[in-house]
C-alpha cells in the first residue's frame, strides 16, 4: 500500500442516490445524515431521490455533496484505509477540512449549507455559467479570455482542460473563438460563474460568516485550492478567497505527487477527479469510491497490495 491521499468531489459530480449505500450500512454515516436532516429538512430526500434539476441548484448541491463525500471517506477509514493528506475540489475542500479535523463533521455541514446559500444567491443576480475548454494550451485559453470583460479562467483541471466562467452572452461568443482556435467546449452542470470575480460579493459574505465559526488547524495536510499547498495559517481567509479565485487542481496534484503521494482515492460522487489525476500524473494509482460496492473493491485491492 502506497502513500494515500483522499480527494473530495466538486460540484457538478452530483447525482440522485449519492451516499445512500453508505447511509444504509454505516452507523457513523447514518448518524451524520440524520443530524443533517434535523438541521436542514429535506436533505435526505434530495440526496437519495432528488431529481437532477433539484440537485443542480447550488443551495442543494453543496450540502448534499458534502455528506456524500464524507460518507465515502468515513466508510473507508472504518475499514482501515487511512489517508496521510486530503484535498478537495471547490466544495470538496469543505469535507476535506472536516475530515482533517479543522471542524466537526456537523459543523462542516453547516458551513457547506451556508456556502451553498451564499453562492446560490450570488448566481441568481447575473446570468452566468461555466464551460470546460478542451484540447488547447492554458496560455491560449487565457489569451482568448482576455478578449472579454466577463469571462475568466477559473479551474485549472489538468493538461488540456481549463474551465472558464463568465456571463452567458459572452460565453456564447467565447465558445466560437475557442472552436476557431481548434478547441472543444463543454458546458458544466453548475448554476453560476464560480471562482471568478463575479463571485466577489459572495466571497466577502462568506468570510463574514466564517468569522463566527471556530476553525482549528487541520491535523492532516489539507491542500488549498488557492495556494495549491497545505493550509498554513488563516484557514478562514483562504476558504473565503477560494470562492472568487481559480482552483489550481493540476498544481495541487503535482505538489502532492512531489511529496510522495502515489495512491489517490476520490470520495464523493462519480469519478471526475480520478480521471483528472490520471491525466496529471499517469504513474499514480487513482480510485473513485461513491458506493459501498466500490469501497469494498478498493479496500480489497489496497489490502492485497
Amino acid at each position: 500500500m502506497g502513500k494515500i491521499a483522499f480527494v473530495f468531489s466538486g460540484q457538478g459530480a452530483q447525482y440522485p442516490g449519492m451516499g445512500r449505500s453508505f447511509y444504509e450500512q454505516s452507523k457513523t454515516v447514518k448518524e451524520l445524515f440524520d443530524r443533517a436532516e434535523d438541521y436542514r429538512k429535506g436533505t435526505l430526500e434530495q440526496c437519495f431521490a432528488g431529481d437532477l434539476d433539484t440537485l443542480k441548484s447550488t443551495k442543494n448541491t453543496q450540502p448534499c455533496l458534502y455528506l456524500a463525500s464524507l460518507a465515502a471517506a468515513i466508510t473507508l477509514t472504518e475499514q482501515g484505509i487511512v489517508p496521510e493528506a486530503v484535498a478537495g475540489f471547490s466544495l470538496g475542500e469543505i469535507p476535506a477540512l472536516s475530515f482533517s479535523k479543522a471542524f466537526s463533521y456537523f459543523e462542516g455541514f453547516k458551513i457547506a449549507c451556508r456556502r451553498g446559500e451564499i453562492m446560490n444567491e450570488a448566481a441568481q443576480k447575473v446570468r452566468a455559467s461555466m464551460m470546460a475548454v478542451l484540447r488547447l494550451e492554458n496560455c491560449v485559453v487565457e489569451k482568448i479570455c482576455r478578449r472579454y470583460k466577463n469571462v475568466f479562467p477559473v479551474n485549472y483541471n489538468s493538461p488540456g482542460q481549463l474551465v472558464v466562467a463568465g456571463l452567458s452572452d459572452e460565453l456564447e461568443l467565447f465558445k466560437q473563438d475557442v472552436h476557431d482556435a481548434g478547441g472543444k467546449t463543454m458546458m458544466l452542470s453548475v448554476g453560476g460563474a464560480f471562482h471568478s470575480p463575479l463571485m466577489n460579493e459572495a466571497s466577502r459574505t462568506f468570510e463574514k460568516y466564517l468569522r463566527t465559526v471556530h476553525i482549528n488547524k487541520p491535523e492532516l495536510p489539507a491542500y488549498s485550492n488557492v495556494t495549491a499547498k497545505p493550509y498554513d495559517g488563516d484557514v478562514k481567509s483562504l476558504l473565503a478567497n477560494q470562492i472568487n479565485h481559480p482552483v489550481k487542481w493540476d498544481l495541487i496534484i503535482t505538489n502532492m505527487v512531489s511529496s510522495g503521494f502515489d495512491v489517490f482515492i476520490e470520495t464523493g460522487a462519480g469519478n471526475v477527479l480520478q480521471k483528472l489525476i490520471k491525466r496529471i500524473a499517469p504513474q499514480v494509482v487513482a480510485y473513485s469510491v461513491d458506493n459501498m460496492e466500490g469501497a469494498m473493491t478498493v479496500i480489497k485491492e489496497l489490502r492485497s497490495a
